[in-house]
């Protein structure tokens, strides 16, 4: 009996310094792992933001299909221009008085054109991915949307690209997950998705901290 109680005793040791470890590593196993998957999907809402803006840049608005936005992205060309200096007689006020009236302007030629893919991918087809949600086992893509909202009657361009981190952190151990969903900090990614831009803000902004890498534009 004596030898009983003592090999009950150990495994009720083992049992509690496993536990201990597991109390230790496995918070460091899932910041590793959901570090890792963050970075990867950064680098593809970047690659959106810079899609979008280039788009808006072009159209004046932002766009909510990705099939339109890779279209765009085939086709689309960046002016390049050069901006001087120059003077410009006011015709009308020589008309009014007579009398020359120059006035100080500025004239913007355009110099050439250059492929917005090649200019924001440097010649890759990257663009023609960045819907995927970068992480292994993972199959969907990011929710992209775009529209305005008004700010005292004039309506502005808005775009928002996100995933939950419950769709890329899912095979993790479920009350970290819950606890990463309630993460409020300035080092961390805050609410229950990793996004960029803004449905309800003129922002472009992505929610990760500056340790995942630039947020902004």
């Amino acid at each position: 009996m004596k030898i009983v109680i003592q090999l009950v005793l150990w495994a009720v040791i083992v049992f509690l310094g496993y536990l201990v470890v597991q109390s230790i590593y496995g918070p460091v196993k899932f910041n590793k792992i959901k570090n890792e998957r963050y970075a990867k999907i950064i680098v593809n809402l970047k690659d959106i933001r810079d899609a979008e803006l280039a788009h808006k840049e072009i159209t004046g608005k932002f766009e909510k299909d990705f099939d339109k936005l890779v279209r765009f992205i085939d086709t689309a060309q960046f002016a390049v221009t050069q901006r001087r200096d120059t003077t410009f007689l006011d015709e009308e006020y020589k008309k009014i008085y007579k009398i020359d009236q120059y006035v100080d302007g500025v004239v913007i030629d355009t110099l050439s054109f250059v492929p917005v893919k090649d200019s924001l991918y440097g010649g890759t087809d990257r663009y023609k991915t960045m819907m995927n949600v970068p992480v292994e086992g993972v199959t969907k893509k990011f929710d992209l949307d775009a529209g305005y909202i008004t700010i005292n009657d004039v309506k502005i361009p808005v775009f928002e690209a996100k995933v939950a981190k419950n769709d890329i952190l899912a095979d993790l151990d479920r009350d970290l997950l819950l606890q990463e969903n309630e993460v409020v900090s300035v080092e961390g990614v805050n609410g229950r998705y990793i996004k960029v831009g803004s449905m309800t803000e003129v922002n472009t902004n992505g929610n990760w901290p500056k340790t995942y890498g630039s947020n902004d534009q």
